[in-house]
């Protein structure tokens, strides 16, 4: 690897469960990563913004509606604030910007230091006190200008700090795409011109990095040019058109791709759905985009009883994730003894929050995300007889959902309110339960304490997704839509079950697809999992086993950063 640290941005990262800098997946793999880079003893650091007043704190109201508040956080109790101040210009304003330090610290004694940028100053205007208060809150405007604070003012707060030897710039999604114009900038004068050129571009190209996560067109932030230069305050940037501009409009993501030497996706699927998404229309530029499927930080993620399990059966597995392999032939009877106390401790938890009443012999299956239609988080309910039929005839089921909703998402609250009011129609045989204001907490919680792991996103709109890597982790299969990284894990009846309404994994992105994958959802429930888990207890320990030794064992933050020295960063 070249020598100089790599310098990785994100808009969100889940760094301690206390501190609600993160929403969901994507900050919890930035989270991860840093983790594992930590580990690794990897020269790495982080730029991120500090989110004093975090994403939301979601509850329900009685009709099952999500509401929001802002969850403020004790900043000094995590962060040391450094006297290091940069400027950033906004609309003709200068805006003060500090930094925060939180050392992400590893199983040895390496530590990752990330750096949370704030500009809740007295010197800055209350309008701009206000950029570094909420996570993705506002409007298009607030979220460019926050960019404009992660990019440009996170490259000045790196050299203001005495980071010259940075050697790469990863970007975790287009947020932070901004710090290629900074650089842009950094090359002029180096080279003692008053504006860049193509020369310039090649060498911050040679720096950069890139990882895209959203399959979905609306998840790439784009914003008017007008609009750009005003808040900018710069029209400099639209003379080299090809690299600024897709569709008359500055694309983060398109910005991204031009000044990235590696661009990749987060499973062997997802890349090749990139790489048919993000073609420019004009088709000027080709883009190559690899991928390196996401993973998890085992120790983070392993419950108490699987990390004592481990520590038992396969020393050395923290340093070294593909021992896990070995865990195929771990005594049975201590898997199951591990997985019921982690079980336990999720059911009294949920039991503790909800008065739900779920014991620890009925199959329990979880499902957890971000609440947005194409993940389709109410599949499992689409036909409800169906449903109950199963549970009377082959064995009562219990099901918990957890997962926050976008606060200007009204079709993902639709869905979560469908969910909660369904609760009162499943009959005895099936108790379902909604938690509120689902966290990194209770995420570990769950992923390690139901029996079953089920993700249902229209294919092929899934990324990656690491909820399902989290259960496999703790033995817990998945039962899931042959998508994102589950393609890739899936081995049938051996780490779990597959989901798929189109015979031979034809791909139909058509809200037409749903009844078939709903169908293909009961019959595995109906005469495979459910009988498997009542009736053959030994068999559905076997995958659980299996589960472990395959899919952990591949798919963590370890083996992936090593993918991203061998293909990015050297």
């Amino acid at each position: 690897m070249n020598h100089g640290c790599i310098a990785y941005f994100s808009m969100e990262i889940a760094l301690d469960p206390s501190m609600p800098t993160y929403s969901g997946g994507l900050g919890v793999l930035a989270g991860d990563t840093l983790r594992s880079a930590a580990d690794l003893k990897l020269p790495m650091l982080a730029v991120t913004l500090l989110h004093s007043k975090g994403y939301f704190r979601q509850s329900l109201d009685p009709s099952g509606w999500q509401t929001e508040e802002a969850t403020e956080w004790d900043v000094p109790k995590f962060c040391e604030a450094l006297p290091t101040r940069v400027q950033v210009t906004i609309e003709g304003r200068t805006v003060q910007v500090r930094a925060w330090r939180y050392t992400v610290n590893s199983i040895g004694e390496h530590g990752v230091p990330v750096f949370l940028l704030d500009t809740d100053l007295p010197e800055n205007s209350a309008w701009d006190r206000t950029l570094t208060h909420q996570l993705y809150g506002g409007n298009f405007h607030y979220r460019l200008c926050q960019e404009i604070i992660l990019g440009i003012g996170g490259v000045r707060m790196l050299r203001a700090l005495g980071y010259h030897d940075v050697s790469r710039f990863h970007m975790n999604e287009g947020h932070a795409a901004l710090l290629g114009l900074e650089l842009l900038d950094e090359s002029a004068r180096w080279f003692q011109r008053t504006s860049f050129n193509e020369e310039d571009v090649q060498a911050v190209r040679a720096q950069c990095v890139f990882t895209t996560h959203t399959p979905i067109p609306a998840g790439h932030d784009k914003f008017p040019l007008d609009h750009v230069a005003r808040v900018l305050g710069r029209s400099d940037v639209f003379t080299m058109r090809d690299v600024f501009c897709c569709d008359d409009q500055l694309n983060m993501t398109y910005l991204a791709l031009n000044l990235s030497h590696y661009v990749n996706g987060v499973a062997k699927k997802h890349g090749e759905v990139a790489r048919r998404m993000l073609t420019p229309r004009d088709a000027r530029h080709s883009y190559q985009i690899d991928h390196i499927t996401n993973g998890v930080h085992l120790t983070t993620w392993a419950s108490p009883s699987f990390a004592e399990l481990f520590d038992r059966h396969v020393p050395g597995w923290r340093e070294d994730n593909t021992l896990l392999r070995a865990m195929a032939n771990a005594p049975k009877e201590a898997v199951w003894h591990a997985h019921q106390l982690a079980k336990s401790l999720a059911i009294g938890e949920i039991n503790r929050r909800t008065n739900a009443n779920l014991d620890l012999a009925t199959l329990t299956i979880g499902f957890a995300r971000r609440f947005t239609a194409y993940k389709r988080a109410d599949l499992l309910l689409n036909d409800i007889t169906r449903l109950r039929e199963i549970a009377a005839r082959v064995g009562r089921l219990q099901i918990v959902y957890g997962g926050k909703a976008h606060p200007g998402d009204e079709q993902g609250k639709r869905i979560i309110q469908h969910i909660a009011q369904t609760r009162n129609t499943l009959g005895p045989e099936v108790r379902l339960v909604y938690l509120e204001n689902y966290d990194w907490e209770m995420g570990r919680l769950l992923t390690s304490g139901v029996d079953v792991w089920l993700n249902t996103p229209l294919p092929p709109l899934e990324a990656s997704g690491t909820s399902g890597m989290k259960a496999a982790l703790n033995g817990v299969p998945s039962l899931s839509i042959l998508d994102g990284w589950w393609l890739e894990g899936c081995v049938e009846g051996v780490t779990g079950w597959a989901v798929d309404g189109a015979a031979g994994g034809k791909e139909l992105t058509s809200e037409n697809q749903t009844p078939l994958d709903a169908a293909s959802l009961y019959h595995q429930l109906e005469h495979v999992v459910v009988p498997l888990y009542y009736g053959n207890r030994p068999g559905f320990i076997e995958v659980m086993r299996q589960a472990i030794a395959h899919n952990a064992s591949q798919f963590n933050t370890q083996r992936m950063l090593k993918e991203y020295i061998a293909k990015a960063y050297s």
